[in-house]
């Protein structure tokens, strides 16, 4: 197994080695679960927390599942583990107990989670930035080699450190904003950093243990820096309001890594289709299920498009004006 930092992360999960033993002994390359036989499945999904993005893959996962196995062919055991390690550990271990056919990891915490407790039951992830830095795989080929594969929601960096650029071409330092307990946004955050520092623009990192650290981490940010990234971060999404709160009174923008984030604090984004990813999520369990495909060996997929997207409510506020080729983000 690929999966070389699987101590660190079973160790933070809080679960014992006895969990992987709550599978079925299968291979991991198809259906572990008691479905199948007379062509019905239970899927257990596991979403890390709510928001719009998180929420919207989702739902785009369960509209392909329903539409490709027929909705009377399949169940679903739908968990929201409110971004707390205990529950995700608790959803999941529910899930192998259960027998499911297949779990549907959420963002990376339930994905890494559910990679600790069983090399059996075939895990599709979704709302995953980096499988390789998630799952600690050194040697990356584009799939897992185990029972994991699923859809990434990674942006191109480059092309939103350009948007940046494009939109606030006098920018002096940025603040790179993401929580330190998600280990994809550190590596979007040192992705963009890469980017201005070839572009030589000054940066500083400004990082958030959890929610409760947000106001203060955002306030230091706006007294330094005249412009905020911030990468497709679980936390940050769901705590829109209290950095826009702070950072829209000192006039400082924000281009954000998705659309859920930038309609809530940001200015701009180039954005991925969360419903897209998970709705290809959702092809993919079917081919797995239903077909007998060998997840080990399919490869991670990402977005076919993305599209950049401007918030007019904010933008007007700030005086920033956004040039053609640009959607305006309903807001409400």
């Amino acid at each position: 197994m690929k999966l070389k930092k699987a101590a660190a992360i079973l160790t933070a999960a809080g679960m014992t080695a006895s969990l992987a033993a709550c599978g079925s002994g299968q291979s991991g390359t198809g259906s572990s679960g008691s479905g199948g036989s007379d062509g019905k499945y239970t899927i257990g999904l596991c979403q890390q927390m709510e928001h719009p993005a998180l929420d919207a893959a989702t739902q785009g996962f369960q509209d392909a599942c329903r539409e490709k196995f027929g909705e009377e062919n399949v169940e679903f055991d739908v968990q929201n583990a409110q971004g707390e390690q205990t529950m995700c550990s608790t959803i999941i271990n529910n899930f192998i107990s259960s027998d499911v056919d297949l779990i549907l990891a959420n963002a990376t915490l339930p994905l890494q989670t559910a990679a600790q407790a069983t090399a059996d039951i075939p895990i599709l992830g979704t709302s995953v930035t980096d499988f390789a830095t998630a799952l600690g795989i050194s040697d990356w080929t584009g799939a897992t080699g185990v029972n994991i594969s699923g859809t990434s929601d990674l942006a191109p960096i480059e092309e939103q450190e350009d948007m940046l650029i494009e939109l606030l071409p006098d920018v002096k330092t940025v603040g790179i904003l993401y929580c330190s307990a998600e280990s994809n946004s550190k590596y979007q955050a040192e992705l963009f950093a890469a980017e201005l520092e070839k572009d030589g623009i000054e940066y500083k990192e400004y990082t958030a243990a959890d929610s409760n650290e947000i106001q203060s981490v955002v306030t230091n940010a706006v007294s330094e820096c005249d412009a905020i990234y911030i990468p497709t971060d679980n936390t940050m999404a769901s705590n829109t309001q209290i950095i826009n709160n702070i950072c829209l009174p000192a006039g400082v923008p924000i281009i954000a890594g998705e659309q859920g984030i930038c309609s809530g604090c940001g200015i701009a984004t180039l954005s991925i289709d969360y419903y897209d990813i998970g709705y290809r999520a959702g092809e993919m369990a079917y081919e797995i299920l239903a077909e007998g495909a060998d997840i080990t060996t399919m490869d991670v997929e990402t977005a076919s498009q993305v599209t950049k997207m401007y918030n007019p409510v904010i933008c007007e506020e700030l005086g920033i004006t956004i040039p053609e080729g640009y959607e305006a983000i309903e807001t409400e």
